[in-house]
């Protein structure tokens, strides 16, 4: 979400449009109180409080990126409530696969305020229909994947040494274990292969030790996080995507691996199978199911005809998600809100 806002900010002060950012994670002042969990909370909370009313009272529509759980409750309904205080139109552009289960338990009073946001946008059919389950319409506005960052690249010989890539953050629900074994069946096929996972957080010393007990401590490299200004160097040099995960909206991950021509392996998980073709863009695989996985990464890592199809079909795909496409959907949606709230 945050890759999306700053290329989003950045692309639409191209256009010329004046964008203020309010972030929800600015650095500690003093630097010292993040070394005390409650106190910080409270040293991040009130500025960013301060900065919203500011800024909601000078600009013509509010932008909430909105996420489930306790970042709807810290961040993205304060926002809300601000707006309505200072009568500046407020667009929720939601995000996150969690969003049915939250909405599902969330008290009444989320789905009310929803409800009465100017606009409320999602980047994916899936979240649409989520969406619609629980009574509210919502515009769909696909993520943006910057072609001028992303090209593809000829062919690799590979040998027996394809590349194979993992690009999300080391969190539960992303299940990079089920990546790490069906990386092992891959590799005694594949000796010489090797696998790059591109991404940071909690689970690292439980992946490493997974990636110890099988014995592929030479093979898996833990890359940490790859700024966005490096990463398309990382796919230029991979043979496949696999992406994990076990709940997933529309992840920008797959839209980088269509764009730069990588073949994608991925889980069927909530909202993928909307911007993955199974057989046609990409292979999809039960959640959880290492043994598929493998299986399909070998499809692609065999046939070089399939790779192939799968590769023209992905950047194929990967246009309707550029900005040239994506642009008139959020100049539209920004004019629409705007007049809803009487500033054009």
């Amino acid at each position: 979400m945050a890759n999306q806002c700053q290329q989003l900010i950045q692309l639409l002060q191209s256009e010329g449009l004046n964008v203020e950012l309010v972030r929800t994670n600015s650095p500690y002042q003093p630097a010292w109180v993040a070394r005390i969990p409650m106190l910080r909370a409270v040293f991040r909370l009130f500025p960013y409080l301060t900065k919203l009313w500011g800024v909601a009272g000078r600009v013509d529509v509010m932008h909430i990126l909105a996420n489930s759980g306790w970042a709807w409750y810290l961040f993205a309904a304060p926002a809300m409530i601000i707006g309505r205080m200072r009568a500046t139109p407020v667009i929720v552009n939601y995000r996150g696969g969690n969003a049915d289960p939250f909405f599902t338990r969330a008290p009444q009073y989320v789905l009310r305020m929803l409800a009465q946001a100017s606009m409320r946008v999602t980047p994916s059919v899936f979240l649409q229909r989520v969406f619609a389950k629980h009574g509210l319409s919502a515009e769909v506005i696909p993520n943006i994947v910057d072609l001028s960052r992303f090209k593809p690249v000829a062919s690799r010989v590979f040998g027996n040494s394809p590349h194979i890539v993992v690009t999300r953050n080391l969190e539960p629900i992303y299940d990079i274990p089920t990546a790490i074994r069906a990386f092992a069946s891959v590799q005694k096929q594949f000796p010489g292969a090797r696998m790059t996972v591109a991404g940071s957080g909690p689970e690292l010393s439980r992946l490493q030790a997974l990636v110890s007990k099988l014995a592929l401590n030479d093979s898996v490299e833990f890359a940490g996080r790859i700024d966005n200004a490096s990463i398309p160097v990382l796919y230029a040099s991979a043979d496949c995507m696999i992406n994990s995960s076990t709940v997933d909206n529309m992840p920008i991950s797959i839209l980088e691996a269509f764009a730069s021509g990588v073949p994608v392996v991925s889980t069927c998980a909530g909202g993928i199978p909307d911007i993955v073709k199974d057989g046609v863009s990409g292979l999809l695989v039960p959640i959880g199911d290492d043994e598929a996985m493998a299986q399909a990464v070998l499809r692609i890592l065999q046939n070089p005809a399939v790779a192939s199809m799968l590769r023209q079909a992905g950047l194929a795909d990967a246009e309707q998600y550029a900005w040239p496409r994506v642009k008139a959907k959020w100049l539209g949606a920004y004019t629409h809100a705007a007049k809803q709230g009487g500033a054009l």
